[in-house]
């Protein structure tokens, strides 16, 4: 018999975490960096599976401010715990709980290493809806590439402009909606997009870099970097103001964050970009960045 049943404390928060780490292991994180994710939702449900008081697995749902009409769902049960009814049990549960909020589909996300989570999805009616490829850089194998920002254009850390915070703000609203699965997206009011996308635990200013032509914030780029692992980072988001693509700027910013990364002691970068996303996969493959693992993306129904 499974049972189904929220997170009711820190441990289980932890059980839940550790459930979706064995079936996501390339993925590395602590509670900090979940209770910050947690804290920059509408809404969400954390839930356990267990069997006789054992846990099978972990169920997250999570409604985002820019999307409030779209859960993205996490169903994760490790491959040595499958097959005993867990993920279909929370399924139902989220499905349940998208219900209760007047939700009609679900946006399920899976490892693109993984046919047979991909496989449950399908076989439950969901369909793909996007792609993001996986890259990482071995920055143990390489020299940092040279930063050479085009003219008029100077790379500094926020940390050392911490005044830049509103021309960051309006090259993240102009950039957000060319990113390919961000369309749709409701970009956030300044206090609340500071709050929640630049001052989590994984987002320091001394690691997020700034293109600037003046006084104008023309591009930046930031790390999510975690408690846990601290040898590897990963680039959360490089964005450029229209006017200035093409020159040069993208990747004078990831070449910096390259630069540093090395200097403080990090072995490995990862990031993910969609499939449509030609020009931030060509300039990654140009920097040495090789293939990794992605993610699916699949729409679907409640159960």
């Amino acid at each position: 018999m499974i049972s189904i049943s929220p997170v009711a404390d820190e441990h289980e928060e932890q059980l839940s975490l550790d459930a979706y780490q064995a079936a996501w292991p390339h993925e590395r994180f602590g509670l900090p960096e979940v209770h910050s994710f947690k804290r920059q939702l509408l809404d969400h449900a954390d839930l356990l599976a267990r069997e006789d008081g054992a846990l099978l697995g972990s169920g997250f749902a999570a409604l985002f401010h820019g999307f409030p009409e779209r859960p993205t769902v996490f169903v994760t049960v490790p491959p040595s715990r499958r097959r005993r009814g867990a993920g279909s049990a929370l399924y139902a549960a989220l499905s349940d709980w998208a219900r209760e909020r007047g939700l009609e589909t679900l946006l399920a996300v899976v490892a693109d290493n993984d046919p047979e989570s991909l496989a449950f999805a399908e076989r439950r009616g969901f369909t793909e809806e996007r792609r993001e490829k996986g890259v990482s850089l071995d920055l143990t194998a390489i020299e940092p590439p040279r930063v050479d920002p085009p003219a008029g254009v100077e790379i500094v850390t926020w940390a050392e402009r911490p005044e830049l915070a509103r021309g960051l703000y309006e090259v993240s609203v102009e950039a957000s909606p060319d990113v390919p699965g961000y369309e749709d997206e409701t970009h956030e009011p300044f206090e609340a997009w500071l709050a929640h996308d630049m001052q989590g635990p994984g987002d320091l200013p001394e690691a997020t870099f700034v293109a600037v032509a003046g006084d104008e914030v023309v591009g930046y780029a930031k790390f999510s970097l975690n408690t846990i692992d601290t040898t590897s980072a990963y680039h959360d988001l490089t964005a450029v103001r229209r006017a200035w693509r093409g020159r040069g700027v993208a990747r004078a910013l990831k070449a910096t964050q390259i630069a540093w990364a090395k200097a403080n002691g990090y072995e490995e970068l990862r990031t993910g970009n969609d499939e449509r996303n030609i020009a931030m996969r060509r300039l990654n493959a140009e920097l040495g960045y090789k293939p990794a693992i992605g993610r699916i993306f699949l729409r679907g129904p409640l159960a």
